[in-house]
């Protein structure tokens, strides 16, 4: 008789964040989420996500994993992607992720996620894959990223693109040529082009 409650939770610990339609794969009934959580071994971090209770400090991260794991059709954009590459010294408290136009918006309590629509190329160019907290998180690469924020501009700020493009060049994080190709992919070329010009 297999252990259910003893492989939830390791289950847990081991992923980070889980999401309770993923138990049927692993053999493990939807109520012992529930025992667990009463046990105090696990909480509910948001609808259908759960995490280990000894989870002392919610890190940047963990909240971007729980964010992967609550929109898996979703990629880490703008603010967030900026702050994962380092490439800003904005603190966004939402984690900013981009969905196709037409795609269902989750509607959660935790963790908060600012939606961005993107469009064709602009949704599917320059996507890399990371692993935060056992979570395979995809978000977009140092070059579409500073192209995004100069397409965003009228949500996170001039300054704010300006100052990634800047700091994502000094530190190397993507090429000229990188940064074009994106700008075109954007449609943001004429804007950024005074700037990429002024830093080259």
């Amino acid at each position: 008789m297999p252990d259910h409650a003893t492989n939830l939770a390791k289950l847990i610990r081991r992923t980070g964040v889980t999401r309770s339609r993923d138990l049927a794969v692993h053999g493990i009934p939807r109520q012992y989420l529930r025992i667990l959580e009463t046990r105090g071994v696990i909480r509910k971090a948001s609808r259908g996500l759960y995490v280990s209770a000894d989870v002392a400090n919610v890190t940047e991260g963990h909240t971007v994993a729980e964010a992967a794991k609550a929109v898996p059709g979703g990629t880490v954009c703008l603010l967030t992607a900026l702050r994962l590459h380092g490439l800003t010294t904005q603190v966004p408290f939402e984690v900013w992720m981009a969905i196709d136009p037409k795609a269902w918006k989750p509607k959660l309590d935790y963790p908060p996620i600012r939606i961005v629509r993107f469009s064709r190329n602009a949704l599917s160019e320059g996507i890399e894959q990371r692993k935060i907290e056992g979570i395979n998180v995809k978000l977009y690469s140092p070059a579409k990223t500073v192209a995004d924020c100069f397409k965003y501009r009228n949500k996170i700020g001039l300054d704010v693109a300006i100052e990634a493009l800047r700091d994502c060049l000094r530190q190397k994080r993507a090429t000229m040529d990188d940064l074009w190709r994106m700008a075109g992919v954007c449609r943001v070329t004429n804007v950024m082009r005074p700037y990429m010009e002024a830093l080259a």
